[in-house]
């Protein structure tokens, strides 16, 4: 008797066609369960809690940061270990465990990366006074709407200090002040849109218009680097160096979860297990348009030249990513951050005013530094 699941993805082709072709691919091997899949958008991915989601679908694709609080509030399905934190690009396996438990599968691996065009640009700027530069020409690109605007200052402010922010307090005053300036400086070289723009319509952008030619952080999606997917092929490299590395990208992604709920907790899970297996990963689910999270995919040859070389133009990146906090309390902290940093930018407030503000919500999280 054929099992049916249900599978809760994100709206992108990224995001749905890739788990949907590998469905399609385990039924035809020959495993009796079907997986019906609805998608719900990116902001919702990013925002939506899991309570109403564990209790109508099987499987989720979620967003790691949500983790501590499903898993502290028993939604989530715990999984087997599998394959080690090495199996996987940088931290994305850790970013799915909680208390020693794995609660997710890194089947998409992503941070915040830079894109540009290759018919418009010989060569990407590598530092962020080469940033500037370009985005005085009137070139440049930066999806700043208030959770991308987040992540960016999370990431300027990992790299600047060269250790995760939102330890203990949000980050070191002089890195903070630093990380701000630069975002200042962006915000008044890039159209005053990007401060209402994700990373999909950045890119869409900038792979539909020869107006502008380089974003410098936002999350990269393969997608747009494969002929025909856009009317331009963009290619994806590291961020900006800081101190010579392309350090501190928040690290996003996607995981595969299974939700404690379920009436079919062995053939969910089953499912996940083999998604996430390297021979899927570089297979059937990075052919589908997916952005794997398998180092085995990542160090393909044949797939990183389909996709123009996003991997190993990224992979420096995504080794040296930060990680937010681990803890049930964080997404609110998130939501209100998200709000404090896009107001910030919008009305030209000061670094110190802002931080202060930002060190009230993370040191109410009470996590420390674990010594990265």
């Amino acid at each position: 008797m054929t099992v049916r699941l249900r599978g809760i993805t994100w709206d992108h082709e990224r995001g749905r066609n890739s788990i949907e072709a590998a469905s399609r691919a385990y039924a035809d091997a020959g495993h009796d369960v079907e997986v019906e899949w609805e998608a719900r958008s990116l902001q919702a991915f990013a925002d939506q809690g899991l309570e109403s989601l564990t209790r109508s679908h099987d499987l989720l694709v979620i967003d790691h940061p949500h983790i501590p609080q499903a898993a502290a509030a028993g939604l989530l399905a715990a999984l087997p270990d599998g394959e080690g934190p090495a199996a996987f690009v940088g931290r994305s396996e850790e970013s799915y465990r909680w208390q020693g438990a794995r609660y997710g599968l890194a089947i998409d691996a992503a941070a915040q990366v830079a894109a540009y065009r290759p018919d418009l640009l010989a060569e990407p700027p590598r530092t962020w006074p080469e940033v500037l530069d370009l985005a005085r020409t009137g070139a440049v690109l930066w999806p700043a709407k208030p959770i991308d605007a987040f992540a960016s200052t999370f990431t300027l402010s990992s790299g600047m200090q060269g250790a995760d922010a939102g330890r203990a307090t949000f980050a070191d005053p002089a890195a903070f002040a630093q990380a701000w300036d630069l975002l200042g400086r962006l915000r008044d070289l890039v159209p005053v849109e990007c401060l209402a723009e994700n990373p999909i319509q950045v890119a869409d952008r900038l792979s539909g218009s020869d107006r502008w030619a380089y974003a410098p952080l936002l999350y990269g999606y393969s997608n747009y680097a494969r002929t025909g997917f856009r009317d331009h092929v963009l290619r994806w490299t590291d961020i900006p160096e800081i101190d010579g590395q392309p350090r501190g990208s928040m690290l996003g992604g996607a995981g595969l979860a299974v939700s404690a709920r379920t009436e079919h907790p062995a053939e969910a899970i089953a499912f996940a297990t083999w998604v996430a297996t390297g021979e899927v990963q570089r297979g059937v689910y990075a052919r589908a348009g997916g952005q794997p999270g398998h180092v085995a995919a990542w160090a393909d040859a044949d797939l990183d030249a389909l996709t123009g070389g996003f991997f190993a133009g990224t992979r420096r990146t995504l080794d040296r990513a930060s990680l937010r906090p681990q803890h049930p309390g964080y997404m609110s902290v998130q939501d209100a951050a998200c709000e404090r940093v896009h107001r910030g930018l919008v009305a030209r407030e000061r670094a110190t005013e802002v931080l202060a503000d930002l060190d009230r919500m993370f040191a109410s999280l009470g996590v420390q530094h674990a010594g990265r």
